[in-house]
């Protein structure tokens, strides 16, 4: 099998089909537009998720055969801090997420119960029981319109990891390491078992082709790199 003719292939059809989205939602300058109408953010999302996959699939490919340093636990420094989600680096995920299985329960949005303790007289904690007053808020306007601030973080990413195979591979060989130092880690292989995200049954778009590709390969990569 040759493993680079193969990366090659996919890498330049991958590279294509993210141009091609981060033109049609038009942050190619990462100028992004404040809002995107809901139609077309569904559509970029229907081929990003697939696009996603395959890189990743990508990844593992490349990772095939990497050795890096045996991974060791080291306490902080002290006066540093964790980075948070709002510094906007563009980090791209290394492993599927996994299916939810069973029922989930969504929040309830409606008025929350109140304590029923009546007070008579002068008190001081009387006011602790009056009914709370819910502060007002605006009417949101419903324009049929999506944020792309987040789409725009997942396009950089994608983007940066096509840009350097060879990195993120070593990325992804550091995140096993520390899987593998772990007690009782959820899972261990960057792929979920059964179909990836963004599977389809019959492709509609060169993406689809190129994700069965991918994880055709990647799982092939997978068997014998642990054998």
């Amino acid at each position: 099998m040759d493993w680079a003719r193969a990366i090659a292939i996919n890498q330049i059809a991958l590279t294509r089909i993210v141009a091609a989205l981060i033109a049609m939602v038009g942050l190619a300058a990462w100028g992004a537009a404040a809002r995107l109408p809901r139609p077309l953010y569904r559509r970029a999302l229907r081929l990003l998720r697939p696009a996603e996959s395959a890189v990743r699939r990508l990844i593992v490919i490349a990772a095939r055969g990497v050795f890096v340093k045996p991974f060791c636990a080291r306490p902080m420094p002290q006066g540093l801090a964790l980075v948070g989600r709002g510094s906007g680096r563009a980090s791209f995920q290394l492993f599927d997420s996994r299916k939810r299985f069973g029922s989930v329960r969504t929040p309830s949005t409606g008025p929350k119960p109140e304590p029923r303790v009546f007070v008579f007289g002068d008190n001081p904690i009387a006011p602790l029981f009056q009914p709370r007053e819910q502060p007002r808020l605006e009417p949101e306007i419903d324009d049929d319109t999506v944020g792309v601030e987040r789409l725009g973080r997942r396009l950089a990413a994608i983007k940066m990891a096509l840009e350097n195979l060879a990195a993120q591979a070593k990325r992804l060989k550091r995140w096993q390491a520390r899987r593998d130092v772990m007690r009782s880690p959820k899972f261990r292989s960057p792929l979920r078992p059964g179909f990836p995200p963004g599977h389809r049954r019959e492709p509609r778009d060169e993406v689809d082709r190129v994700l069965r590709e991918c994880h055709a390969l990647a799982s092939d990569a997978l068997k014998e790199d642990t054998s």
